[in-house]
């Protein structure tokens, strides 16, 4: 059954319990296996490290990925979604370093590998149950209980298989190379890893010279300039070095002056000294030049840790970076230091630790990738990027300069790298399985960490002796870039479940993935299958601080995730991230306000609409007794241009919504969406308030709630992926008004269930969207004047003009004239045609005293009558009442059904507004559908809330009390609307009067409607909607409800007000003589009939009031209550 829903809304708090709900019902589970026999459609999941608590950047991605991934399901594909895990590397290593106060190699070495890496097991799943709480909290669907971990061995033997793969292939090789090198982690990085983390820094420059070589220098006006020549004609002059800690590489032709076109002569003095072992282009230069030879032994005193080495003797164990003060000094006390000045520049910092990174030459295993460039980038272009622009520029860029991958870490906590070695590296012996190891080395292998085989060898097929086991692990890049073989454990299971898969249909990760996880996808399946690895990804920009700045636990500059979802909901959290610049890629200052502002103007104002319509469905159901249930297949065609607008408007949605998510552009469809929601709320609602409350009648009110219904169903399936809360918040109300009939045989529990709607071309009216577009444009513009007049919407205008060239986008205008000045509200409550002109042109007559205001929007011109007018000023106030005890009704949290009475007190100096108020009580009574009357409140009426407040100026009581002082006729009735020789009267019959007697037949009513609309010499028919009402039919049964009777078919459309439609009184009879008449029988009396007209005098009234009971007239008197206090005399009003 239909559920009331509540006017204050915890968003947050409905969130937790739809979350019960789903976990109640294993709602994703079963989602799977709905799904299990359709077309698969592969997602992969990149892995993050569990070390650190997840933040926004986690989050937008986790959105973005729940978005599509659902979108594909409700698409009808099968989409299988894994979490992963990165668990090995720097990041756990780092942790562990700091907790145990590790400083290098030789702590490790004392506390044991073995140990060491338990301690890394140990913490590795620090906060996995934190990412699982915020990851569900935010409603993403992922299989958390069958996810991969780069820790499992199966994982670890498939990425030995993709590296045997790679080694077969010839692909991989030892070498040394100046490489980025994290003096922190005590481990090389890889290119793409030093270019995660830039910073701008100040650095030193030093101009040096021979000591007293100042007294050589003379003022530049004593110089003779003898020659010029190119800094070339230096090159082979021999230079005396600074310190002479390596001076016998003079006799490999060290300390000379080289040349080479890296040297800029803008920058610093043109001359840079080479430290070959230092930097890439220093050790490029010496090696052209003979100075060091590729196979040399380096000559690099700097360790693992970044400190000198004993060879610097001055400086041995100084950290390189802290050594600069010291350097300084000694060369000036040496008198070799002419300049030493500072300056700022991009410098890498380490991605883990956040320390200075330093370049030095380090002997690692490489993956060959420059020589697949072109390859690559073919590989590139076969992927679909969204934004496109990251495909060729950022990433496109990047590959283009791509270098060998150094894959080579000198940790710990990896995957081994399985190479075997002999001594002198001769002979290699690359494993690509355990199987393969253990029967090699003839040991059982259950574990693939270093300390499970770094003891094993393996015999030499040389005559070489034994081979060991090279002491690296790889980068966990290369893992992470393995993981569409490895988290199936490939090629060793699920071997046609890969090939059937392979590559991924989408992937998503944020735009510093291009250096990283993109990159390495890539370059493993080009390598393996020659293949892109996914076809069509998202990229995210980055969320930043709302000052621009990177997001800083230390400065705590953003606020905490949790606290956002707990404050406003996850929906408002995700609509913010997702429909803003982010999803192009382009960065976002995050900042709380935004995540509020979608939550007060996109998420409250549709629930508001919801909630109006089951307000109005629940009044249906207790005023008519109907029953509501909406049948798609079922609903007839509206005459109401604004139903075949928005049902037009939602089908152009969902076309819209079908080509650009089918296109990956979530930054185009979030928009849309938004929009199509305040289209809904503050055009659709707010236009047809008046018909979905049934004021129009019966039949127009259940036309315009399926309008509504449809509309709002259609809105919840597309929003679903978005917003998955308050969607299913909504939906598992609004299912209880679906026909069963219509849904049969399809499981209907959640909206996650059902399918994504496809358009229906048949409902498509671009010709109404494009009136209703010229409409609002109307009532903007309308709205502008007012605001810039500063006059109040609720108070009317005389006339509104209507300039346009286009005579067809006039008539479009004109046939929504009622909701144009309806919504600027023009002329009040009645409407009338000349109240709107619509024209070409416009003169408005020189003297004249009527006051326009125009506005423009280059297509049409709004002129408003906006002359001071006091009975608009009249009707302005009587609005503001009406709008002050609406809000007293919401305060009070009621619903329209609910019925109340109205009281109200206006203070002496107030005259004019209690004057106000009485001339437009039937105006106000008429939109409160509430007795108004002046105080005072009687004493035995429960009162539900009393307020003072001040209007314009005058100050004004109200109360609402419990139940309604109006009671409904107390004889059964039907309304009538009489269409005979082309006119139409309304009327009211009484099937009954007094209460059970005096019941009217088929007959009888024709007669009496013969008498009182003076319709003679006609043959009548009755109807009731399309049905003719026949001898057989019990008109008490139709009590309430209106009849056409007509002298030829039925009419079309027929209004059906929800209440009697003349002004009546009720008769109750307290004491009669004779006494026979039956004292304490109610009956009705009409004041009017036909309507607006016979309006009945004191006599007239003791008069018709006598016939009621059957009594003389004379006789009677009237009360107006049953003290008989108050009798009605020939001078009540």
């Amino acid at each position: 059954m239909v559920q009331q829903v509540p006017e204050n809304i915890s968003f947050p708090a409905e969130e937790e319990k739809i979350l019960q709900f789903w976990s109640d019902f294993n709602c994703f589970q079963e989602c799977l296996k709905q799904s299990k026999h359709k077309p698969k459609f592969t997602f992969y999941d990149g892995p993050p490290f569990a070390t650190g608590l997840p933040h926004y950047g986690h989050i937008l991605a986790g959105t973005i990925k729940d978005i599509v991934t659902r979108y594909a399901h409700q698409s009808g594909f099968h989409v299988d979604r894994r979490f992963g895990w990165d668990c090995h590397g720097l990041p756990v290593e780092y942790e562990i370093d700091k907790t145990l106060g590790i400083r290098g190699p030789e702590d490790v070495a004392k506390l044991g590998i073995a140990e060491y890496n338990s301690q890394c097991r140990a913490i590795v799943m620090r906060y996995s149950t934190e990412w699982k709480s915020t990851i569900t909290r935010l409603g993403r669907w992922i299989d958390f209980d069958n996810d991969y971990k780069t820790l499992y061995p199966q994982f670890m033997e498939s990425v030995w298989w993709v590296f045997k793969q790679l080694y077969d292939k010839g692909l991989v090789y030892r070498g040394v190379k100046v490489m980025p090198f994290s003096t922190a982690c005590n481990t090389p990085l890889s290119n793409f890893e030093s270019h995660q983390n830039y910073k701008v820094v100040r650095g030193t420059l030093h101009i040096l010279m021979e000591a007293r070589l100042s007294a050589l220098y003379k003022l530049e006006s004593d110089y003779e300039i003898l020659e010029r020549f190119p800094g070339a004609c230096l090159k082979g002059k021999k230079y005396k070095p600074l310190f002479d800690y390596f001076v016998k590489c003079k006799e490999n032709g060290a300390f000379t002056v080289l040349v080479d076109n890296y040297v800029k002569e803008e920058e610093g003095t043109g001359v840079v000294h080479q430290a070959p072992y230092f930097g890439a282009d220093d050790y490029r230069v010496c090696v052209d030049f003979n100075i060091i030879q590729k196979d040399s032994p380096p000559v690099c005193p700097v360790d693992a840790s970044g400190c000198f080495t004993e060879e610097v003797t001055d400086f041995a164990g100084q950290y390189v970076k802290d050594a600069d003060k010291n350097i300084i000094r000694t060369l000036k006390e040496q008198g070799r230091l002419l300049i030493a000045s500072t300056f700022t520049h991009s410098y890498p910092f380490c991605w883990r630790s956040d320390t200075p990174l330093i370049y030095k030459a380090v002997p690692s295993w490489f993956v060959r990738v420059e020589h697949m460039v072109e390859q690559l980038l073919g590989n590139n272009d076969l992927c679909y990027w969204v934004p496109e622009f990251v495909r060729e520029k950022r990433f496109g860029n990047w590959l283009k300069d791509a270098r060998d991958w150094a894959i080579s870490r000198n940790r710990y906590w990896g995957t081994p790298i399985p190479l075997w070695v002999s001594d002198d590296f001769e002979e290699v012996v690359c494993i690509g399985s355990v199987a393969e190891l253990e029967e090699l080395s003839g040991a059982k292998v259950s574990d693939l960490h270093r300390e499970s085989i770094d003891h094993l060898t393996i015999p030499s097929r040389c005559g070489k002796g034994l081979l060991h086991r090279i002491s690296e692990v790889f980068d966990c890049w290369f893992e992470s870039g393995s993981m569409p073989y490895a988290q199936i454990h490939y090629p060793f299971e699920n071997k046609r479940e890969f090939e059937d898969s392979f590559p991924a249909d989408f992937i998503a990760e944020g735009i510093d993935q291009t250096r990283g996880w993109f990159y390495t996808l890539l370059v493993l399946a080009t390598a393996l299958f020659g293949r892109p690895p996914f076809k069509n990804v998202i990229v995210n920009g980055l969320v930043l601080a709302s000052d621009g700045q990177k997001m800083s636990k230390r400065k705590k500059n953003y606020p905490d995730p949790l606290s956002i979802i707990h404050k406003y909901g996850a929906d408002a959290l995700r609509l913010y991230l997702i429909n803003s610049p982010v999803v192009r890629a382009e960065n976002l200052r995050f900042k709380e306000e935004g995540v509020r502002d979608v939550l007060k103007d996109v998420l409250l104002p549709w629930y508001n609409a919801y909630r109006f319509f089951i307000q109005n469905v629940l009044r249906l159901q207790k005023e008519e007794e109907m029953e509501f249930l909406y049948n798609e297949n079922l609903v007839k065609e509206s005459a109401n241009i604004t139903d075949r607008w928005v049902l037009s408007f939602m089908q152009s949605l969902i076309g819209f919504f079908e080509t650009e998510m089918a296109a990956y552009r979530l930054y185009t469809v979030v928009p849309r969406l938004v929009k199509f929601v305040d289209v809904l709320t503050n055009w659709y609602v707010r236009m047809n308030r008046r018909r979905l409350k049934g004021e129009n009648g019966v039949e127009d009110c259940v036309m315009a709630l399926e309008t509504l219904f449809s509309v709002l169903l259609s809105l919840c399936r597309l929003m679903a992926p978005y917003t998955p809360f308050l969607t299913e918040l909504m939906y598992q109300n609004l299912k209880m008004l679906i026909d069963p009939v219509s849904v049969r045989d399809k499981d209907t529990l959640s909206i996650h269930y059902l399918m994504l709607p496809h358009v229906r071309e048949e409902l498509i009216d671009k010709k109404t969207e494009s009136a209703v577009s010229r409409m609002q444009s109307v009532i903007e513009l309308g709205r502008v004047i007012r605001d810039r007049k500063t006059i109040p919407i609720k108070y009317p205008l005389k006339e509104i003009v209507v300039i346009h060239q286009d005579p067809e986008a006039l008539d479009e205008i004109k046939s929504l004239e009622k909701y144009i000045i309806e919504t600027i509200v023009v002329e009040g409550h009645e409407l009338h045609e000349e109240d709107i002109r619509l024209m070409y042109t416009f003169d408005q007559a020189a003297g004249g005293t009527t006051q326009f205001e125009a506005h423009s929007d280059a297509q049409v011109l709004v002129l408003l009558d906006v002359t001071p007018d006091q009975s608009m000023v009249d009707e302005g106030m009587a609005r503001e009442v009406i709008n002050r005890i609406q809000k007293l009704r919401k305060k009070c949290n009621l619903v329209p059904t609910d019925e109340i009475t109205v009281y109200y007190k206006a203070k002496s100096e107030g005259e004019y507004l209690n004057n106000v108020i009485k001339s437009h009580t039937e105006f106000i009574f008429a939109t409160i559908k509430a007795p108004l009357k002046p105080y005072p409140v009687p004493t035995s009426d429960k009162i539900l809330i009393q307020e003072k407040m001040q209007l314009k100026g005058s100050d004004l009581e109200v109360t609402l009390t419990r139940g309604s002082s109006m009671p409904a006729p107390a004889c059964a009735y039907v309304n009538l609307n009489i269409c005979t020789n082309g006119s139409e009267q309304g009327g009211v019959l009484l099937l009954e009067n007094p209460k059970g007697d005096n019941r009217l037949d088929l007959l009888k009513l024709k007669s009496v409607v013969t008498s009182i609309f003076e319709v003679k010499n006609m043959e009548l028919s009755v109807f009731h909607g399309e049905t003719e009402i026949k001898n057989q039919t019990n008109l008490m049964s139709l009590s309430g409800k209106t009849l056409c009777v007509t002298s030829g078919s039925a009419p079309s459309v027929i209004d059906s007000p929800s209440t009697l439609l003349c002004q009546y009184i009720n008769l109750q009879l307290l004491n009669a003589d004779p006494q026979g008449c039956l004292m304490g029988t109610v009956g009705t009396l009409l004041l009017e009939n036909p309507l607006g007209q016979n309006g009945l005098t004191h006599q007239g009234l003791l008069y018709e009031a006598a016939k009621v009971f059957g009594l003389r007239s004379r006789k009677l008197k009237l009360f107006l209550d049953e003290t008989q206090t108050e009798e009605i005399t020939e001078e009540t009003p």
